[in-house]
Parts: structure tokens; sequence; C-alpha cells
């Protein structure tokens, strides 16, 4: 019996190709694992109503952790045109199966690392090696939307706020809101993970993103929490910063900077800034993990494109696999494809598209597993 069970979740576009590389990758290694297939994406959407049915939910409760590969994604009118006709009435509303699958599993930690192989030509300064921690269940991605408003709403508001005025008297169709949620829990065991990541693993200093100077509320709160958090952590030394500030001095003194803690939305786009200086998103892996499950994946999107070109840079999905080694404790396959990874892009024979080249995603995966 093998010593694992991975959901084997492939998504929309690229994504079976991507999985496939990781595949030809794994097997080289020797992980011992059942891949089991679930169903995901945009055609169970438009055939079903439900990119993430039921029986996926039941799978994941079954196995030791997921790979998945990639999602299409498109405005709610948009996604309801393309139902099939007999669900158009049904007042079904699209939502990404992956944020529900965070909030379903809690799978609170989207982990982010970003590191500068060396040779990448794409990276914008050697020596990059930074971790991302980002909530991933609360703030902006809660879900909890209105368009348009109900009135009762705006009443409400209005006699609760007085920065309402500006809003006072508009149609329930002719403004939107988006509740911004964060929660003492959910900003302290984020944070918790942040400093504790940093202590096992030795590494120099936490940075807490936040905008608490003009979002007092929700980050004011996460804030607060990272003074407590990091009283129980006397040996991490830690600082704080401003979004906004953030973005500039990441460009400007990456180096600087170790590892990063910051609420949903700033985490999303910091990561991305992240990833993009150590060659964008053909690099960027991430991992959704909670206290029972954890799901990796690329953080690219289904790029329908290129699909059946084999062209998609499949190293954020090895890397990927590689996170996953880590979370199922399989250090050494762990640090030898990621040596693996290294020394293919540092000598710079296989190269996708995205690096300059014209190797073809199962060529880059065969060059990594020629490695092994």
């Amino acid at each position: 019996m093998p010593k694992y069970k991975i959901a084997w979740l492939p998504g929309d576009g690229v994504g079976g190709e991507v999985l496939e590389a990781a595949r030809v990758v794994l097997d080289r290694l020797g992980f011992d694992a059942e891949y089991l297939p679930g169903d995901i994406g945009w055609e169970f959407w438009r055939r079903e109503g439900d990119p993430l049915p039921g029986r996926t939910i039941e799978l994941l409760k079954q196995v030791d952790a997921a790979l998945f590969g990639a999602i299409t994604s498109k405005p709610a009118r948009e996604a309801g045109q393309e139902l099939a006709p007999r669900l158009r009435d049904k007042g079904l509303v699209y939502r990404s199966p992956i944020v529900r699958l965070r909030q379903l599993f809690d799978l609170y930690v989207c982990l982010r690392p970003c590191r500068a192989f060396a040779g990448n030509p794409l990276n914008t300064r050697e020596g990059i090696d930074l971790v991302i921690f980002r909530e991933n269940t609360e703030d902006l991605y809660a879900g909890v939307e209105f368009h348009p408003v109900p009135e009762r709403m705006s009443r409400l508001l209005e006699e609760m706020s007085p920065s309402f005025a500006p809003f006072k008297g508009l149609a329930p169709d002719e403004w939107a809101i988006s509740c911004k949620i964060n929660s003492r829990k959910g900003s302290e065991r984020i944070i918790r993970a942040a400093f504790q990541f940093a202590r096992d693993h030795r590494r120099k200093r936490v940075t807490v993103v936040h905008k608490a100077n003009v979002v007092r509320a929700t980050d004011g709160l996460f804030l607060e929490a990272a003074g407590r958090i990091a009283a129980d952590y006397p040996d991490i030394p830690w600082d704080h910063a401003n979004v906004d500030a953030m973005a500039m001095w990441l460009l400007k003194n990456p180096l600087n900077y170790d590892v990063l803690v910051a609420p949903n939305l700033f985490g999303d786009i910091v990561s991305d800034l992240c990833a993009q200086m150590v060659g964008g998103l053909g690099f960027a892996c991430s991992g959704n993990i909670g206290d029972r499950l954890a799901v990796f994946e690329p953080t690219h999107g289904s790029a329908p494109k290129y699909v059946g070109q084999s062209k998609v840079n499949p190293i954020a999905t090895i890397l990927a696999a590689k996170m996953m080694l880590d979370y199922l404790s399989e250090d050494l396959m762990s640090q030898r494809l990621e040596e693996a990874v290294g020394e293919v892009i540092r000598e710079g024979r296989v190269r996708t598209y995205d690096m300059g080249g014209s190797s073809t995603t199962l060529q880059m995966a065969e060059a990594i597993a020629a490695r092994l």
C-alpha cells in the first residue's frame, strides 16, 4: 500500500500539463503515493453549476495533501452567461473554488517562498530569498459582498458612521460593498506561524505588512496582534511597514528582508511582487496549509492560449511539489529536488519560453528529473 494519498486536481487550461510535469519529477524521486483524481474548475461550473463539486470535497477529507494545477475565474456576469442553459435561472453565483477550499478546510496559511535561483536570467537581483506568510481566509477575500446594496444596510451605515455621508442617497445598484473582515484569532495565528517559521529555520527577521495608518480598525487589529505575538519570540527581531512603502523598499533593497507576514489582500499583492523579482509566475509556488490538510499549487492562471502546446514553465508546480514534500517531512527528497531545480537553472541549457528559451514543459521536467 502506498505511503501517502495525494489528491490530484488538474483544474483548467494548462493545469493538467504542469501537474504531469510534476509527476515526472515525483516519480523519479521515488515518492511513494497514490494519486487520486479530483474534479475542480470551470468546466464543472459550466456543466454542473459548481466548480468545486461535493465529491471533491469528500475526496479532500481522505488524503494527506493535494496538488492543484490552475483555475479559470471570470466576473460573475460572464460566469453566469457560460452556465449550461438548464442552470441559468437557478440563482447560481460563481465563486473561486480555491478560495472556497481555503475557507472550507481552514487553510489559513498561504506560504509563498520566493528564492532567486542562481543563473536565472529573470532575476532582478541575485541572492533574494524571501518567505511570505499571507493570511488566507479573512480580509477582503472573505466573500462578504453586496451589489446591489440592501437599503437597510445603507440606513445602518448612515446611522453608525459619519464617514458614510458621501454615499448617502445612492440607489442600491449605484454602489457596492466588499467587507474587509479581520479577526483577532485569524491575525494571531498567521503571525505566530511566521514567527515560528523564522525560529525553526533560523531566519533573521519578521516584517509585518499592513496599512494601519489608514485602515485603522482591521489593520490596526492586525498590527496589535503582531505586538502580542512578537513578545513570545524575543529571539526574533521584527519590524512593520505600510504596504505601499513595503512595495518600494522591496524593489530597492530586497536583501534587507526575510520573512514577511500580511493580511490576505496585501499578502496576495506583495507575494506576486516578490515572485516577479525571482523570475515571475513560472517560479511562483504556493502552499495553502491548515491543521488537517494542505493544498499546494503554482500561482499562475490557466493560460488558455497555451493549452496543448507544452509551453508553460513547470518549475512553479515542481517547486509546489517540493513544498508538499516539506509538509510531509520528506526532507531528503525535498532537498534533492530543490538542488536539481537549481542545477538546471544555473546550467541554462534547458529554458522555457519565459526564460528566453524554446524548451517544452515536459523537457524542463525531464531535465530536472535527470538531475535526480
